[in-house]
């Protein structure tokens, strides 16, 4: 049995690699996505105060921190049992929002949107923010380095830090919001809502008005039929900062609605000798192994799995745009690189959100804070921008911690994205003679979910100790590989 090997993969926050089993007759028997990291953070948040989680846990990862620390402040508003003022709750999400618009802008520009903006098969060198700007022109660069810092703006300004929030507490904020601050804020999120429209339009013009692209995400081996998952407000509308977690079927159905602490009621998790990632799943239907369809228990999360879960945007811009999607590619969406549409939608929801957030005249009250309760246990959901992510804390009387469960976005999606990979070896790769560009395509499959390894592994420590054996379909070791 021969393997081809891509590592490092490219475009995507944390470290893995992907193995291509091929058989005799140069067919793709199977292929994994390996994270050789090891989960660190659950363990050594052990005995720590509990008020320093939200400072430990966004240090997980410096592109997702302010996810980690909103998920850790509103696990410990459970935990204390406290209800933050309104006014506090409208800052985080308003904070929330302008995470999401530079996170989604770094993926689409940076990272994934390459693929198509410059081409799948155009040099690696090219697949870039550099290629997008070389290809779109400078102004589209400037607007794109111009809105990811406003973003960024945003969220400092609430937060304290750009990368870093520091403002979550038990119980609501650190600081108020001044009328100089939320007029700042203001003109920086209208600014957002026409460069979120324009990358719309901009991927209406170069990817679905392009038919081998439109093709390429219709194709069946960028099809996978799954549950999916999603926080949604009282109208079943996308919300990033609170609400239910509401389950659908692959036919779009609605299989479960949950509130935050009952989550381990309807997710498992199980874990595969060859990764330090778990593999999480629907407990009702039970792990088949990585297939997909309704007999499975594997859902997916993120902008297609929360656009899918949810009957709409509850911002009227976004709103329109969801039903376009829909309109075009029919419902519920089961093709991976339909991801890359729904997180323009998100990316204009999380614009026209924060003007409405920035309007509100609440939004630089005083009441930012309430008196925490006694120590206890809590869970803390929010939306990443990769998908759903769990935190659940039990502290003791001393308001130390003594237990962390730790669900995030790409641990949700592993078992997804594992199969997506596989799906596309197998229905791109016909032989040994495997061109890079080729190669490319298949890590689009990945690509599209926007995965955060070092998130998903918990990743804490420098190089680990890795050892990996390769066995062929009859049980003989073929290789044997040691960091």
């Amino acid at each position: 049995m021969k393997e081809i090997v891509i590592d490092p993969i490219t475009r995507l926050e944390g470290h893995g690699k992907i193995t291509i089993f091929l058989n005799e007759q140069g067919t793709v028997e199977n292929a994994y996505l390996q994270i050789p990291e090891l989960r660190g953070f659950e363990r050594f948040c052990m005995g720590r105060r509990a008020e320093l989680m939200p400072q430990i846990t966004s240090r997980i990862c410096g592109v997702c921190p302010v996810a980690h620390h909103m998920a850790s402040t509103k696990a410990l508003d459970a935990c204390f049992n406290v209800e933050p003022p309104s006014a506090a709750k409208k800052l985080r999400e308003l904070m929330y929002c302008g995470y999401m618009i530079y996170d989604h802008t770094l993926h689409f520009y940076y990272l994934g949107g390459p693929d198509f903006v410059v081409g799948p098969d155009a040099p690696p060198a090219e697949r870039n923010i550099l290629g997008v700007i070389k290809k779109a022109g400078l102004e589209v660069g400037k607007k794109v380095i111009r809105h990811r810092a406003y973003g960024q703006k945003i969220t400092e300004i609430i937060g304290g830090k750009a990368t870093h929030p520091v403002c979550g507490l038990p119980g609501g904020v650190s600081k108020p919001l001044t009328e100089e601050e939320r007029d700042e804020l203001l003109k920086m999120a209208e600014s957002c809502v026409e460069f979120a429209r324009f990358s719309l339009k901009l991927f209406d013009d170069i990817v679905l008005g392009n038919t081998r692209y439109l093709d390429m995400i219709k194709s069946d081996h960028y099809t996978l039929r799954t549950y999916n998952m999603g926080l949604v407000d009282e109208n079943n509308h996308v919300n990033f900062y609170d609400g239910k977690v509401r389950v659908t079927d692959p036919n779009g159905n609605e299989f479960v609605k949950f509130a935050p602490s009952e989550y381990l009621d309807i997710v498992a998790e199980r874990v595969e000798e060859w990764t330090y990632v778990k593999m999480p799943y629907l407990k009702k239907v039970g792990w088949k192994g990585f297939i997909d369809g309704p007999e499975s228990g594997i859902y997916r999360v993120g902008p297609l799995g929360r656009l899918n879960a949810a009957e709409g945007m509850a911002t009227p811009l976004a709103n329109e745009e969801y039903k376009r999607m829909y309109d075009t590619l029919g419902r519920p969406v089961h093709s991976t690189l339909a991801f890359h549409w729904a997180r323009l939608i998100e990316l204009l929801y999380a614009a026209e959100r924060a003007v409405e957030l920035a309007k509100d005249p609440e939004i630089t009250s005083q009441n930012i804070r309430n008196p925490v309760g006694e120590p206890g246990e809590g869970v803390g959901i929010v939306e990443a921008a990769r998908g759903t992510l769990i935190h659940h804390y039990k502290l003791d009387q001393d308001g130390l911690i003594k237990d962390v469960n730790l669900i995030v976005a790409t641990t949700n999606n592993y078992p997804a994205i594992c199969m997506s990979i596989r799906d596309a070896a197998k229905g791109l790769i016909k032989g040994e003679n495997v061109s890079e560009g080729l190669l490319n395509m298949v890590e689009m499959a990945y690509r599209a979910y926007d995965p955060c390894l070092a998130c998903a592994s918990h990743y804490a420590f420098g190089e680990m100790p890795l050892k990996i054996e390769i066995y062929d379909s009859n049980g003989k070791l073929v290789k044997s590989i040691k960091r």
